[in-house]
């Protein structure tokens, strides 16, 4: 297969044709050239779109599907297309699925399900059996069939002796541990967080001291035992600077935070749409402000969607009893081209996450792998219920303006567009 984009601007800070607007040919896989203008032939596939550009990959460290167990919600196979259509060349896959994901032959069967797929499929382990906290998982058969990290997804290791021990095991063959900052002895039956917002509306406020307490816990054992340890989606402007005080003492630590909390605020809350009803729980303006700035100093490493398709019935219901979640895969390029720089949006939505999950990456020269995402970072849109491809259509960013589209990706040989 031969494929050449065409006047495609290049965003890569480790690419010799950064920032510059260059044709692209890729024979089976491989860039073979790149060039002011390259001679199309008969047998190419041309690709040629509007103010395309092309950045390395994105890769999405929280993504749940459901298969097995909640297919209704949405089956691998489609999660991966959308995910493909969205501009992902690359997602870490939860293991909340039913049965859990805490086995080598569950790790097995995630990974056969992405074959033939364009976008590489790497599951997370549940750290501990059932992810019910009480018994760590086969950590380490699972890393041989492919896990590429563990933690229970959106639970809280409660024991810290666990996360301790955990953390001790895990470094016998180089595992990263996720420990999900949240004390729920804290956050208590609250469903939003603690502030005005949620005073005046008469919803139980969660407090930023329930994720604040739970990483100041996490990088002290990190600090007794050594290791490696991801912090998921963090919110709060004190969580930032944990966690920047911790990389100052060299611990080995990483972070993300979700696109919504990015953007979003609990300004939302308003009109009690339970879609807007996300774990942990969008926070105040000056959380997001201090989360971007964290983004921008390197401080938190990498932007996830967080996406997690949630049935209908069980979204339709009173807010404080629906359950928490909202995709964003379709929504992803677009809310973050809202807030942030296209150069920092590939730092971290590709670059980041590869090197500290270990996995493949590549730069856009001559002579590798080609494995990019095509984009427009221009144009304003209403994000409706028509652009989201899942099976489940619970989104936090229905009905807000976004900027910039997916257009789709280059990989494993394959160019998959969404049109």
């Amino acid at each position: 297969m031969i494929t050449l984009l065409k006047s495609a601007t290049i965003i890569d800070a480790e690419s010799p044709f950064n920032n510059q607007t260059k044709d692209i040919l890729i024979v089976d896989g491989i860039i073979k050239e790149i060039n002011d203008t390259i001679t199309q032939k008969d047998n190419y596939t041309v690709v040629e779109l509007d103010n395309l550009h092309v950045s390395n990959g994105w890769f999405d460290t929280s993504v749940s599907f459901g298969e097995p167990g909640y297919e209704e919600r949405e089956t691998v196979q489609n999660g991966l297309n959308v995910a493909a259509k969205s501009g992902f060349t690359a997602v870490a896959v939860n293991p909340n699925s039913n049965p859990i994901i805490d086995t080598k032959t569950a790790i097995e069967f995630i990974k056969n399900k992405a074959t033939f797929s364009a976008t590489n499929i790497y599951p997370i382990g549940a750290l501990t059996q059932k992810s019910k906290g009480v018994e760590m998982a086969e950590l380490y058969d699972m890393q041989q069939s492919g896990a590429i990290a563990f933690g229970d997804y959106n639970k809280p290791i409660e024991n810290d002796n666990l996360l301790k021990v955990a953390l001790l095991y895990a470094q016998n063959f180089d595992g990263l541990i996720f420990s999900f900052p949240k004390n729920n002895k804290i956050a208590g039956e609250g469903v939003a967080n603690e502030g005005i917002n949620s005073t005046k509306l008469g919803l139980k406020g969660i407090p930023s001291l329930a994720e604040e307490l739970q990483i100041v816990r996490d990088l002290f054992l990190l600090e007794y035992t050594g290791g490696k340890l991801h912090i998921p989606t963090i919110t709060t402007e004190k969580s930032v600077k944990l966690i920047k005080d911790a990389k100052k003492k060299g611990l080995n630590v990483s972070c993300s935070v979700a696109i919504h909390n990015l953007v979003l605020n609990d300004d939302e809350l308003e009109g009690f749409e339970a879609n807007k009803k996300v774990n942990p729980p969008l926070r105040t303006s000056k959380d997001s402000k201090a989360l971007l700035k964290g983004l921008k100093d390197g401080t938190i490493d990498m932007i996830t969607s967080d996406h997690n398709p949630i049935d209908i019935e069980e979204k339709k219901v009173e807010f404080s009893i629906a359950e928490d979640g909202t995709i964003g895969l379709e929504s992803a390029f677009g809310a973050l081209n809202t807030v942030l720089d296209i150069e920092t949006i590939a730092k971290c939505l590709s670059d980041n996450p590869k090197k500290r999950f270990g996995a493949a990456t590549s730069s856009i020269n001559i002579d590798k792998k080609a494995d990019l995402t095509l984009f427009n970072p221009n144009g304003n849109y209403n994000f409706s219920e028509n652009e989201i491809l899942s099976t489940s259509k619970n989104s936090i960013f229905l009905n807000k303006e976004l900027k910039g589209k997916a257009y789709g990706i280059y990989n494993n040989e394959q160019l998959i567009l969404n049109s």
